[in-house]
């Protein structure tokens, strides 16, 4: 279920929005959630976890190293 949600939060992003997630301010989170059936602040959330990831990864190739 969780998955089916995160899915339709990508899903209503543009190409350029998935590769550059940094442009993402109020007003495309909005077009967002309202084009996924989901709320403001789950796509926000989706977005920390990515962020949150991302880190983690970096800091795991750093210490692969």
């Amino acid at each position: 279920k969780d998955m089916a949600h995160i899915e339709a939060i990508i899903l209503s992003m543009t190409p350029y929005e998935r590769r550059h997630p940094e442009v993402l301010k109020a007003s495309r989170k909005q077009r967002i959630a309202k084009g996924s059936g989901r709320s403001v602040e789950e796509v926000n959330r989706l977005l920390n976890q990515f962020e949150n990831m991302k880190k983690m990864m970096k800091q795991f190739n750093q210490n692969m190293r």
